[in-house]
């Protein structure tokens, strides 16, 4: 009996899952068009010519949209593995193959003692919400890799440091999984990273060019900061939405001051965060996940210049990370985030038009998507302040958690 349950338990998120990407794979192959401008073009014209340069055995050095760290270059150049497949098919397939892997690990995780299943019916019903943009970008890949990094991080501290390492050296934010890391992690961490960006640095020419190709990026226009320039110019501001970059960007009059403003907010939440971690001491084993979730959300959301659809994967895999430990105080976090992933696909592709046009829809669809993160973002950091403060802090900024299920913490 126990045997039967066990499967029917594993069967319907398994049946959702294939359903819900059979749709995706289906809008992706264009064999349905979804509404809205056509969000594979990053992977057949973009992807395909870095792809083109990547196989060569050099950067793309003269290409400023080029804005990723050198791992990158793996996820771009990864449909060579199915060479008979077009690049575009490839790269699809192997993206849902990304996110079959988040969901096996999941599952797996989900059946263990003090987690839950939860977690993995996160990931189930919060990536389709985004459509067909989270196989349109290699964002599902790095949030594979730092799935596992968490997963395996409660029991394998050195094995989180890689991981994340080489998460960071695919697209930067994964270091932030280390925010509730212990040293032997940070450590392997520093090393890893070290050791792969010398790799890249003398076997491919311009691995670190990216480092000089942003400095001249406006405010781009899906943002918390560009909710300022929206309503701006309706008031007769005298700036410009221009293709900048390789995104739409506001570029004018106070632009400069908008993005020292978020740069401002993303320095006072590292500050936060530090605070947060020298206070903390020892950690349950849960609260590695949810450090990483409140990092992530609480740098997104300050970002300087842009909140972009796809960062939403992110999210969704670490909310589903934190929610599949039982004793985890991130479900509103996570709801939140799910809910900012419907919003996502209203605001992009669908309704995007009207936002690059700032018209009242379009901007009260970034209005609600921007303060649910925003609301995920704090939400998340006051559970996260409360969940681990010391038992004698009679004065601390938010007050004592509710009684939750123990785990052991983890290994130091």
């Amino acid at each position: 009996m126990e045997t039967k349950a066990v499967r029917r338990s594993l069967a319907r998120p398994l049946v959702t899952w294939g359903v819900t990407r059979a749709v995706l794979l289906l809008f992706v192959f264009r064999v349905y068009a979804f509404p809205g401008p056509d969000v594979t073009s990053d992977v057949s014209v973009i992807y395909r010519g870095w792809y083109e340069v990547l196989r060569h055995g050099t950067f793309p050095l003269d290409d400023v949209t080029w804005q990723y760290p050198p791992a990158a270059a793996l996820a771009v150049l990864s449909p060579a593995v199915l060479p008979f497949l077009s690049y575009a098919h490839a790269f699809f397939l192997l993206a849902c193959l990304a996110d079959a892997a988040v969901l096996a690990a999941l599952l797996v995780a989900g059946g263990r003692p003090g987690r839950s299943p939860r977690g993995a019916w996160v990931w189930v019903a919060g990536v389709p919400l985004l459509g067909p943009t989270v196989y349109a970008r290699y964002d599902v890949m790095v949030t594979a890799v730092a799935v596992a990094a968490l997963l395996a991080g409660t029991r394998h501290p050195r094995a989180l440091g890689a991981l994340a390492a080489f998460g960071a050296l695919l697209k930067v934010w994964p270091v932030l999984l280390l925010a509730g890391a212990v040293r032997r992690a940070w450590r392997t961490a520093a090393v890893t990273a070290a050791g792969l960006a010398a790799l890249f640095a003398v076997s491919v020419p311009g691995a670190f060019a990216f480092l000089a190709f942003q400095r001249e990026r406006g405010t781009e226009v899906e943002s918390l900061g560009a909710l300022v320039f929206h309503v701006a110019r309706h008031f007769g501001w005298q700036g410009q939405v221009l293709l900048n970059y390789g995104s739409i960007e506001f570029l004018g009059p106070y632009v400069d001051r908008v993005s020292t403003a978020a740069l401002g907010l993303t320095v006072a939440a590292f500050g936060w965060l530090l605070l947060w971690r020298l206070r903390a001491g020892r950690l349950p084993a849960h609260v590695l996940a949810e450090a990483a979730l409140t990092a992530v959300l609480l740098f997104t959301v300050t970002s300087r210049r842009v909140i972009s659809p796809q960062y939403l994967v992110w999210l969704v895999g670490l909310a589903a990370v934190c929610l599949s430990h039982r004793a985890s105080r991130m479900t509103a976090p996570a709801l939140l985030v799910v809910l900012a992933s419907f919003v996502t696909v209203l605001e992009f592709p669908l309704g995007f038009s009207h936002v690059v046009a700032s018209d009242w829809y379009g901007v009260a669809l970034l209005a609600v998507r921007d303060g649910l993160l925003l609301a995920a973002g704090l939400t998340a950091a006051r559970r996260l302040w409360s969940s681990t403060a010391p038992p004698s802090a009679a004065t601390a900024p938010f007050p004592p958690p509710a009684t939750r299920p123990k785990e052991t913490p983890v290994s130091s």
